[in-house]
C-alpha cells in the first residue's frame, strides 16, 4: 500500500475513534458539539458522522430545539451495533468450568452462562464460541481468561494441563476473524479491581489469590498499567524461593497452622519489589481473620511506613469478568497513546 494512503486511512480510523469515544462519553450530540470535544473541524465530524449512520453504528434521535432556524441533527451511538464475548476459564478441584457472558458496546450483558465439565480441552472451549457467534453474528471480539501464565497468545503455564501448548487465540481469530485477547486471570482481576477505584492518579497495587487446589498467583498494576513482565510472568508467586516444593508449599497453604507465614510471605514480596498502595487478598483459603494476621507477620520483614493497605476481595469473580469485558472493548478501539494496547 502506498505510504501516503496508509497514513490517510490511519488518520480516518483515528478520527472515528475519536468520535466514537466522544459520542460515547455524551451520550447523545449535535455535529457541533463533537466537533467541539474532538477538535476536529464540524466537516471532518459531519463525513464520519454519516458514514457511521449508514453502517447503523449511530442512531439518529429527534432533532435537537433550536430558537431560531433549522434544528441541529442530534446522534446517540448505538452500543448494540455490536457485542463482545468473554470467557473466564476456572480450574476447579474436581470440576473445571467455562463462564460466558455476552456484551454489548456499553459492556451491558446480553446473555450470561455457565458450563461444568471434569474436562476442559480446546475443543470445549471452541464449541462454546462457535455457539455464541452463531447466536450473536454481531460479535466482533472475543476474550478469554485463563488460569495461568499466557505468552504470545500461547498459555505456557496452567492448573489444566490439556489448554497448555495450545495457540488458542490464534485458533479462535483464524477461525472466526475477529479480535481476540488471551489474559491471565489475575491480570484481568486486578485491572477490575483498578477500574472500579476510579483513582484520580495513576496507582501502584496488587491482587493476590490463594485458592483451595491451586498454588497463589497475583495481578499486578505498576502507576496505573498492568505489569506482565518481559515473557507475561510477572506475579506467578507460586515461583518464588519459598526453600520448598510447589507440593510443600500447597500442603503448607492448606494448613491453617502453617498459612499465615507462607502467605505472609508472598505479599511481603510483592511490597518489597512493588510498593504498592493496596494488596487486595481473595480466594477460598483466605478468610476476613487472616488480614490482620497476615499483616503482622510482614511486618516482621517490612517497615510499617512501607505497608499498603491489606485488604479482602470478597467478590472477586465480579472484578474478573468486569476487567475482561473492558479489556475485551479496548481491543477494539485504536490505540491514540490514551488507550494502552494489552496484547
Amino acid at each position: 500500500m502506498n505510504p501516503v494512503t496508509h497514513n490517510t486511512m490511519r488518520v480516518k480510523k483515528m478520527n472515528q475513534e475519536l468520535v466514537r469515544q466522544a459520542l460515547k462519553s455524551m451520550k447523545q450530540g449535535t455535529k457541533s458539539m463533537v466537533a467541539q470535544m474532538t477538535g476536529l473541524s464540524v466537516a471532518t465530524c459531519g463525513s464520519i458522522l454519516n458514514e457511521m449512520l449508514e453502517t447503523g453504528e449511530l442512531l439518529e434521535l429527534d432533532r435537537e430545539e433550536s430558537s431560531g432556524g433549522r434544528p441541529a441533527r442530534l446522534y446517540q451511538y448505538n452500543v448494540n451495533y455490536a457485542y463482545i464475548a468473554c470467557v473466564i476459564i476456572r480450574a476447579g478441584v474436581k470440576v473445571h468450568s467455562l463462564t460466558y457472558r455476552v456484551a454489548n458496546l456499553a459492556g451491558e450483558a446480553v446473555e450470561e452462562g455457565q458450563q461444568e465439565a471434569g474436562r476442559i480441552d480446546v475443543a470445549a472451549i471452541e464449541k462454546l464460541i462457535d455457539g455464541l457467534i452463531s447466536q450473536y453474528p454481531q460479535i466482533r471480539a472475543v476474550g478469554i481468561g485463563v488460569p495461568g501464565a499466557v505468552y504470545q497468545g500461547v498459555i505456557n503455564v496452567s492448573d489444566i494441563p490439556e489448554l497448555i501448548h495450545a495457540p488458542l487465540e490464534a485458533i479462535i481469530r483464524d477461525k472466526h476473524g475477529i479480535e481476540v485477547i488471551l489474559e491471565n486471570d489475575m491480570n484481568s482481576t486486578v485491572y477490575g479491581f483498578y477500574r472500579k477505584q476510579e483513582y484520580d492518579s495513576e496507582k501502584s497495587i496488587a491482587v493476590a489469590t490463594f485458592l483451595e487446589g491451586s498454588l497463589p498467583g497475583a495481578g499486578l498494576i505498576v502507576d496505573g498499567h498492568i505489569h506482565r513482565g518481559n515473557t507475561r510472568f510477572a506475579g506467578e508467586i507460586a515461583f518464588l524461593p519459598y526453600g520448598i516444593s510447589q507440593a510443600e508449599q500447597l500442603r503448607q497453604l492448606h494448613d491453617r497452622e502453617t498459612f499465615h507465614s507462607l502467605a505472609a510471605h508472598a505479599v511481603s514480596s510483592l511490597i518489597a519489589v512493588m510498593n504498592p498502595e493496596t494488596i487486595a487478598l481473595t480466594g477460598s483459603l483466605v478468610q476476613a481473620d487472616d488480614i490482620h494476621l497476615i499483616r503482622q507477620e510482614c511486618l516482621k520483614y517490612i517497615p510499617e511506613m512501607h505497608m499498603p493497605q491489606l485488604a479482602l476481595l470478597e467478590h472477586p469473580d465480579e472484578d474478573y469478568m468486569y476487567g475482561l469485558t473492558t479489556m475485551t472493548l479496548e481491543s477494539l478501539a485504536y490505540s491514540l497513546q490514551l488507550v494502552e494496547k494489552r496484547r
